[in-house]
């Protein structure tokens, strides 16, 4: 009989075959998604050492290592090291053969310094296993025992140049040959205060460097100082080496014609003149206080205060007012300087600087509207300028009733400004409504930023050139250039006027002189009138009135300027 021979069918074992593919595909993929307890350990700890997270590092140490080591000791040493390092950023690879990672460190002195990380492993009860920490691990490669230690170098402070090249500090003394000119806006150098020591620490500076402290030395102290270099030991074994590096020297924006006359026009008195140029915000002179003590402004307030009520249409320009001595508010007087009688246009009341409408017009204007217009030429703002003073108003729901509105509109009150301040709220009006960013490095032009619509700031403009020509202002008149301007007198005692009662009036007393020490002096202005190149301020603390005091101080340097 024939043997038959039974030939299966492909179709009966395909599903046992792709169940045995699947099964050995799925092993494998199994197999290569295993990550070892101990590499996920290594891997956290590196990224919570890239993120600074000292607090996750210590939570991932070894029960050994969290025994003889406190949370403290780990971060003091960790911190210690970035500053021998000068060190900006941690950059971690990924982990090989469980413990093994690339770490890249990124210095201010040394540049990237990179090396692998051998991260010892222990036990962790009912956990992963932990990080078995040692002081060694704050630097690939570091031996037990050894510590970082740098030498520091550093390159010869850089010049500072004015606006024509002249310099105004070079070399080691600083010195100048333009004398105190120069020593008046450089600024000086000295001992770190302690509020910046961590700053210089991360810029590989030593505690004992000179540092600049004022004037253009503290705007520009890291140009100027360079790149440090030096020597990076571990223990006694030497990591790396760099030479320092001079700083390029600083070309300022600082006109040395117009600093002189600044500082001639304030005669040695207490006071701050600052120029700014509306276009681009380069700062062309700071003499005396210009940046570092604000002081009520009076009057020279209204120019925002005008430019808010007419953004705000609170007043409209064909507005006309009671022509009177004073404006009650609250119940309250507030009187015009000197008792006088002035109002009708508002063209006219700003030119004569009516408290008796500006005081109303502000409460009118409401609290969070004025703040909100201060704000946005710059007050309650960082000035922009490295160790310049803000120049503050108070909050709205911290101003208090109309009243004290009315006297934070005719700026009084609690309102405190600075030359710098009120010279760049003069060239925002100049530049059309443009707020320029302050700069005191030549060419730097920065974008400006628009604060009031165009018509708005040309109303205001208008108005500035009427208190020069038929105002309170006409001391800063200049032959052949049309200036715009505006006082101010503040009240350094009281902002209310308060006069005694008839029956305590002596009527054979004398006449009482005004006090000339009792009001700051002010003047802000800009010129030419069509297309401004100079916007200044002037201060004068405790000595006089705007238009006696200030606006002929303003002349001279306007004066020098054209």
């Amino acid at each position: 009989m024939a043997r038959r021979h039974v030939i299966a069918s492909p179709k009966r074992f395909a599903p046992l075959a792709a169940a045995a593919v699947i099964a050995l595909v799925g092993g494998v993929a199994v197999g290569a998604s295993y990550e070892p307890p101990e590499k996920r350990t290594v891997t956290a700890f590196t990224q919570a050492w890239e993120r600074g997270d000292h607090r996750a590092m210590y939570a991932l140490l070894s029960d050994d290592a969290r025994k003889r080591t406190t949370y403290e000791r780990l971060q003091r040493t960790y911190r210690r090291a970035a500053d021998t390092l000068t060190l900006t950023r941690v950059r971690a690879g990924a982990v090989e053969q469980t413990n093994r990672v690339a770490i890249t460190l990124d210095t201010k002195v040394f540049g990237a310094l990179r090396g692998v990380l051998v991260v010892p492993i222990g036990e962790r009860e009912g956990q992963d296993p932990g990080v078995d920490w040692r002081a060694e691990l704050v630097y690939p490669g570091l031996h037990a025992g050894e510590t970082l230690k740098r030498e520091t170098s550093l390159p010869e402070r850089a010049s500072i140049l004015a606006r024509d090249g002249k310099p105004l500090a070079e070399g080691p003394d600083r010195l100048s040959e333009l004398g105190p000119l120069a020593s008046e806006i450089a600024g000086r150098v000295g001992p770190a205060p302690e509020e910046r020591k961590r700053e210089l620490a991360a810029r590989g500076l030593p505690k004992d460097a000179q540092v600049g402290l004022t004037g253009l030395e503290r705007e520009f102290d890291e140009r100027l100082a360079g790149t440090p270099g030096g020597v990076l030991y571990a223990g006694g074994r030497v990591l790396a080496r760099k030479a320092a590096i001079r700083g390029a020297d600083v070309r300022s924006s600082i006109d040395p014609e117009l600093q002189r006359a600044a500082i001639e026009a304030l005669a040695g008195r207490l006071g701050g003149i600052a120029a700014v140029a509306p276009k681009t915000g380069e700062v062309l002179a700071l003499a005396g206080i210009a940046q570092s003590t604000p002081q009520p402004p009076g009057s020279v307030f209204k120019i925002i205060t005008l430019a808010g009520a007419l953004q705000h249409k609170a007043v409209k320009r064909s507005d006309t007012f009671e022509v009177t001595d004073r404006a009650t508010i609250e119940g309250v007087d507030i009187q015009n300087a000197n008792g006088e009688f002035c109002g009708g246009t508002l063209r006219n009341s700003f030119a004569h600087s009516c408290n008796s409408v500006f005081a109303p017009m502000g409460a009118k204007l409401g609290a969070q509207k004025l703040v909100e217009t201060a704000e946005a030429f710059g007050f309650n703002q960082p000035p922009g300028l490295a160790g310049a003073a803000r120049s503050t108003i108070p909050l709205p729901d911290e101003i208090g009733d109309d009243l004290a509105i009315g006297s934070s509109a005719i700026g009084q009150g609690k309102v405190l400004a600075t030359p710098l301040q009120m010279a760049l709220v003069g060239a925002t009006i100049a530049a059309g409504g443009v707020k320029p960013k302050p700069t005191l490095l030549r060419g730097d032009d920065a974008q400006g930023t628009r604060v009031l619509p165009k018509g708005v700031a040309s109303t205001v403009k208008s108005y500035m050139r009427s208190v020069v020509t038929d105002g309170t202002g006409t001391a800063a008149g200049l032959d052949g250039v049309k200036v715009s301007g505006k006082t101010g007198t503040a009240e350094l005692r009281t902002t209310v006027k308060e006069e005694p009662p008839p029956e305590d009036v002596d009527p054979n007393a004398p006449p009482v002189e005004d006090d000339t020490t009792d009001t700051n002096a002010w003047f802000v202005a800009f010129a030419p009138y069509s297309d401004p190149e100079i916007a200044l301020a002037v201060l004068f603390v405790a000595q006089g009135t705007g238009g006696d005091t200030a606006a002929p101080a303003a002349r001279v340097v306007l004066d020098a300027a054209f």
